[in-house]
């Protein structure tokens, strides 16, 4: 992620370069992306990093950074309760059984994106959801795994990378295991996002919010559940 051109962690959102996070005078420093709109900042100062470690959760949060590809994040935030109510809460027994009425419906729906690829992938993700739950070990231990041993620990916007070789490696697997839409930008995407790395700026009010990591970038003592 850069501040010129912003990856799926935060939306493609276009903007100034700013080597530098932003912050209003005298107030907390957040990434340059979180000053664009008061959603993105209400997301950026409760939510994003913050651990996720249910499959329903997790898996609603790979279906929106895999439908924000291409687009910018906060298009995905306005019209997320859409989203929710479309996918039934994202609740991956009940998305796994959608057919071909299904994807007309949600293709007419103007609450969500309509893009054909993006719901098709994202009714076949939800099923390769459930085959993880009976072969093990379940989408949010999968993504777990794949926590690396130091987080980056970003001085500028710039620092922020795009991509890990945990995220390389994890979109590899998701793939192998079926799912689609789930390159290693948008997989590091959902890292940041649920806290398994921490983007936030090392100065950021934010920083360490997951409870995993140190300002540093190194583990606590923290147990995953």
């Amino acid at each position: 992620m850069t501040s010129i051109q912003l990856t799926a962690t935060t939306g493609s959102l276009a903007r100034e370069p700013s080597l530098h996070g932003a912050s209003d005078v005298g107030g907390p420093v957040r990434a340059g992306w979180a000053l664009q709109d008061p959603l993105l900042t209400r997301y950026y100062d409760d939510e994003w990093g913050v651990p996720v470690h249910d499959d329903v959760g997790v898996f609603e949060r790979l279906s929106l950074e895999a439908f924000q590809s291409g687009l910018s994040w906060l298009t995905i935030l306005q019209r997320r309760e859409g989203f929710r109510a479309a996918f039934l809460g994202f609740d991956p027994v009940r998305v796994a059984e959608f057919g071909p009425e299904d994807v007309q419906r949600l293709l007419n729906d103007e609450r969500i994106i309509r893009n054909r690829r993006k719901i098709e992938a994202t009714i076949s993700n939800a099923q390769a959801v459930l085959r993880l739950r009976d072969e093990g070990p379940g989408l949010a231990a999968l993504v777990w795994s794949y926590m690396p041993d130091r987080s980056p620990a970003p001085q500028t916007d710039a620092d922020v990378p795009s991509t890990s070789p945990e995220s390389h490696a994890l979109a590899k697997e998701l793939k192998r295991r079926g799912f689609s839409f789930v390159g290693p930008t948008t997989v590091y995407a959902l890292m940041c996002a649920i806290g398994i790395v921490d983007a936030h700026l090392v100065d950021s009010h934010r920083r360490g919010c997951s409870g995993y990591w140190s300002v540093g970038g190194t583990r606590t003592s923290r147990p995953l559940p």
